[in-house]
């Protein structure tokens, strides 16, 4: 895979259709297949964070050409605007191409940045987050805090991590509620980049539902 920083908010990557192939993917999941596409995505930005520290935080815009041999991908963090009322794109007009994105790919990477779940109607939207934590004590010291157990929870463990997954239903919890809640789970976690797919495919599900509840009975 071919790697190019642009600036401090964007990079732009290249990679083969054979590179694909030779890490696991065939050429049509890609096109077809929304979790194989972000399971892809995320381990080529795993890989360009490694190597050029590019950190993946808030929103995302994401260009995909669709070349001959393979694929070429920007990405962009989106910043809020003075006023705070909208996202801007700090991409220099010269770097940017007047080509066509691919509907097909450009589709299944935009879900995963839209917070909730296609499968929701607007009316009934959910916000979800997975956290990693290092060591389970973390966990541990965050079920006494109390005040959680509101919060729909699953718990994973994936290579010597354990990852948190929670859901925040709009209609069930306002904005400002939401943000007070994440300040307390980044207080032990950290957001992870993986996706729950991934995780149901490849971890281990350790607690199913109530997290915070199952780990204070035991702990």
């Amino acid at each position: 895979m071919e790697i190019e920083r642009i600036n401090e908010n964007t990079v732009k990557f290249y990679i083969s259709y054979i590179d694909i192939e030779e890490r696991g993917f065939d050429r049509e999941e890609i096109w077809y297949n929304r979790e194989r596409s972000e399971e892809l995505f995320w381990e080529m930005m795993d890989e360009i964070h490694q190597e050029e520290e590019f950190v993946v935080e808030g929103p995302l815009w994401i260009q995909v050409q669709a070349l001959d041999k393979g694929l070429e991908v920007l990405v962009t963090k989106a910043q809020l605007s003075k006023d705070g009322q909208k996202f801007e794109l700090p991409v220099p007009n010269d770097k940017l191409k007047d080509e066509p994105v691919d509907e097909h790919i450009e589709e299944m990477l935009d879900h995963h940045f839209t917070p909730g779940n296609e499968d929701h109607s607007e009316d009934n939207e959910i916000l979800d987050f997975l956290l990693s934590f290092r060591d389970f004590e973390d966990l541990i010291q965050l079920s006494k805090r109390g005040g959680l157990d509101e919060i729909t929870t699953r718990l994973f463990h994936y290579e010597n991590r354990y990852y948190l997954y929670v859901e925040f239903p709009e209609e069930q919890f306002e904005e400002e509620k939401i943000d007070d809640l994440l300040s307390v789970l980044l207080e032990y976690g950290e957001e992870s980049q993986l996706t729950i797919h991934r995780l149901e495919e490849y971890g281990k599900e350790i607690i199913a539902n109530d997290v915070f509840s199952e780990i204070c009975k035991h702990f």
